[in-house]
């Protein structure tokens, strides 16, 4: 059985999901030591747990201590079994963390899956709906399989209650290189908000459009309907010749609008001033793909300690090594191998 240290680089939950993920997809037990010991609360919150069970349900594994708070976990895989799964975080807890944790078996399955996910989907500290749908999901589409995103309700803290539809069609993962931008085709902020004063939005709409200096046209408001509790995101997207990127920022109680609608712009802003393709949360997600297939290169801004931590446990499960390398002031290029690399 491997034994993986939780609290290693960044100590948070990632280790623990992309464990389960390599467990499955290699058929190797697991024992996870010290999850989240980087993190104020350690061990298993609620939608860490339900990703540890969503694993169990998809890999028919062997699991011990899944339960709430619990700081160690131990995992063994079976079979992958695709089909109809349904999981629910119970909380306002991201469900598409749960994704991320079961989504590279599935790839790798019999057969396609049909998933339909409850919690949070639009969360800090997690890739909200907008950034699966529009930039990481159609990358993975250029590796091979085809994988479908549909938002079904919004999801926010603290009331949740999201869901999103996913769908699987599995194949081997190819080569991918991300290597040039290309130019800037689309530039669109939109500043949604459920279950709140709507000036809310024209103001983060507002402090955005100071910060990145685009055309009026580029801002939108929008106020969701048929949303439990209140809720707000901003999102920056910037489709280019190659790529797409998006930027999000949720609201928080006690943050001014401003603050929020500066904040996702400023990060945008840098994306675009570095003149990579990639940023630095797409080059996270997409270490993972890369590593069970193909392989493959991209280029993007600094990495962060929560992709260099990524790639750590990549070479100590997989032996997939990642070369990070800084080719400008505020560029660097990432070169992954892949187990199924030439």
């Amino acid at each position: 059985m491997l034994t993986i240290d939780g609290s290693a680089g960044e100590g948070g939950g990632q280790i623990l999901r992309t464990s389960l993920a390599l467990s499955l997809v290699t058929q190797t037990p697991v024992r996870i030591t010290r999850v989240r010991a980087g993190r104020a609360k350690p061990g298993l919150a609620r939608q860490h747990l339900t990703a540890v069970m969503a694993a169990a349900r998809v890999g028919c594994a062997e699991v011990t201590g899944a339960a709430l708070g619990s700081t160690e976990v131990t995992f063994r895989p079976g079979a992958i079994v695709p089909g109809v799964h349904q999981f629910s975080v119970g909380t306002a807890g991201s469900a598409t963390l749960v994704l991320q944790t079961v989504l590279p078996a599935l790839l790798s399955a019999e057969g396609g899956s049909q998933l339909l996910l409850e919690g949070g989907t639009h969360n800090p500290m997690a890739p909200p709906f907008d950034f699966l749908e529009r930039a990481f999901l159609p990358l993975l589409g250029r590796m091979g399989p085809a994988v479908m995103a549909t938002l079904e309700r919004y999801g926010f803290y603290p009331a949740g209650q999201g869901r999103v539809r996913i769908t699987v069609e599995p194949a081997p993962l190819g080569h991918l290189s991300l290597l040039e931008r290309g130019e800037i085709q689309e530039r669109r902020v939109v500043a949604r908000v459920a279950n709140l004063p709507a000036h809310i939005a024209a103001r983060e709409a507002e402090a955005a459009a100071k910060v990145l200096g685009w055309e009026p046209r580029c801002f939108h408001e929008e106020v969701l309907t048929d949303v439990a509790g209140p809720g707000n995101v901003v999102t920056v997207e910037i489709a280019s010749e190659h790529v797409t990127e998006v930027f999000s920022s949720i609201g928080e109680r006690g943050v001014r609008a401003e603050v929020v609608g500066e904040r996702v712009a400023r990060e945008a802003q840098a994306y675009v001033e570095a003149e990579v393709p990639v940023g630095e949360h797409l080059a996270d997600q997409l270490l993972l793909p890369m590593a069970l297939g193909g392989g493959g290169a991209f280029r993007t801004v600094a990495p962060s300690s929560h992709t260099t931590t990524h790639a750590a446990l990549l070479e100590q499960v997989l032996g997939v090594k990642t070369r990070f390398e800084q080719i400008g002031e505020k560029a660097w290029h990432v070169e992954v191998k892949g187990t199924s690399a030439g």
